[in-house]
């Protein structure tokens, strides 16, 4: 298939997969006019890098994993972005708390309220995002919730 019909099925811009091949992700075959020739395996390659640029991988940290000979060397690779990925999603959690303490405040200044200064500055450093009863604020129930 052409470079326009698999950019097509995918919703990409052509341009897009021009950067991939520069970039050492995509190798497409080239029929006599030298135009790209997409076949099967290039559909799911695709498909590959779009769902590994979703989970946050960078293009240089994927084109290492597809390019890259032996299966240590890969897992190494792979377990780098599992501590990355595991950074940001507890960064996440703590800013879902702080965002869902501030939900449940009825202060009118919540920055005054003494439940989301220690949500947003925790004695550990990172906040508690385990929910309370009822699935509110850490220890603390919905009935309970006059701050956050």
């Amino acid at each position: 298939m052409s470079i326009g019909v698999l950019a097509g099925h995918f919703g990409l811009a052509p341009h897009v997969l021009r950067h991939w091949e520069t970039m050492g992700l995509l190798t497409p075959a080239r029929d006599s006019a030298n135009r790209r020739r997409y076949r099967a395996a290039d559909l799911t390659r695709v498909a590959v890098i779009l769902r590994a640029k979703e989970a946050g991988l960078p293009l240089d940290t994927l084109r290492a994993l597809l390019t890259t000979a032996g299966a240590e060397r890969r897992r190494n690779i792979l377990n780098r972005e599992a501590k990355a990925l595991r950074s940001r999603i507890s960064a996440a959690r703590a800013a879902l708390a702080l965002v869902e303490c501030v939900l449940g405040c009825e202060h009118e200044d919540f920055t005054r309220c003494a439940h989301f200064r220690l949500v947003a500055n925790p004695p550990g450093g990172a906040a508690d995002t385990r929910p309370g009863p009822g699935g509110g604020p850490p220890g603390r129930s919905r009935a309970e919730r006059r701050w956050c």
